[in-house]
């Protein structure tokens, strides 16, 4: 039986790296867990993560900065647009007030019965909170974030699309989204796996905004990880992609902290099927308590490391 167990992780492109660390850990509230590179290119770029208190899968944010490389991107329609994240339903009070006072507009939203807060990153993309009651993920207490109102984890992504019939018959099809849509305006509502939080999919339709960018560039969604257990699993899911003619696919690939695949879906966002290395995951190479505390690159480019550090704009975490 194949299937997805919900949410891995999320990656973005951000402009400045010290601007990013800063909002993520001095703002959210969020661990900061990984220190390392882009595995892609020869171009060097930080690849900055972040999560709760455990550094469950489900919980962590990647980013990468590209200001210091000059790549911008644009954000639009046919593309991966929303950050969601599950914080306590009764925080949502305290994050307003948080947010306001570190001078982030904030935006009351109300979807799907839940009351939210809509804001955005310093480089523009947008995040929401969604309060969810009974989510056990322990949030990470930090910077004048009491763990009761620290960020549970990932709630799912947005992503917006001029068309949403053929993601919707995708998100069934090849990635197993549960029965039953909601619907609500111009959003459509689904849950893939069966995972109890964090496997969220909205379709915004939306026709208005041109096609935004899908290679890096700072300001953009780049793409969502879902958790697919193991790597017999993650072949099956990947099989099955390909025989429905969705060929757009990658080749198996090694990220030191999990092994990924990478699929276009119909709606343009890059969706990635990742399986956490069973040696470890993030304490492959640092212990629990010393997360995020020393720069890791992978085997090939360690000869490179003074090189890249020099290259690399320093950040202070």
């Amino acid at each position: 039986m194949t299937y997805v167990t919900g949410s891995h992780h999320v990656t973005l492109s951000v402009a400045d790296a010290q601007e990013d660390v800063d909002f993520h850990v001095k703002v959210l509230g969020m661990r900061f867990i990984k220190r390392t590179v882009l595995f892609d290119g020869s171009l060097p770029v930080y690849h900055l993560y972040y999560s709760n208190a455990a550094g469950d899968p489900s919980s962590v944010v990647t980013t990468f900065p590209w200001a210091q490389a000059g790549l911008y991107g644009t954000r639009g329609t046919n593309q991966a647009r929303e950050v969601l994240l599950s914080v306590p339903a009764h925080s949502l009070d305290f994050w307003h007030d948080r947010l306001t006072g570190h001078d982030i507009e904030v935006e009351n939203v109300e979807r799907f019965g839940r009351r939210r807060l809509a804001f955005r990153h310093p480089s523009g993309i947008e995040y929401v909170f969604v309060g969810n009651s009974g989510d056990e993920r322990v949030g990470h207490a930090g910077y004048g974030v009491p763990q009761e109102h620290a960020i549970h984890g990932i709630h799912g992504v947005g992503v917006h699309m001029a068309t949403p019939d053929r993601m919707v018959e995708f998100a069934g099809e090849s990635f197993f989204a549960r029965d039953g849509l909601a619907e609500e305006g111009s959003v459509i509502g689904m849950q893939i796996g069966d995972a109890k939080h964090g496997n969220h999919l909205e379709i915004t339709v939306n026709r208005s905004d041109d096609q935004g960018t899908w290679g890096y560039g700072a300001g953009t969604y780049h793409h969502f990880a879902w958790n697919l257990d193991t790597l017999d699993n993650q072949d099956a899911v990947k099989f099955g992609i390909e025989g429905r003619g969705y060929t757009d696919i990658s080749e198996l690939k090694d990220r030191k902290y999990f092994k990924s695949v990478y699929v276009r879906t119909p709606c343009g966002a890059l969706f990635e099927l990742a399986v956490t290395h069973a040696d470890g995951g993030w304490t492959c190479d640092e212990s629990p308590h010393e997360l995020g505390s020393r720069f890791q690159l992978p085997e090939q480019f360690e000869h490179r490391r003074e090189e890249l550090l020099g290259r690399l704009e320093p950040i202070d975490v």
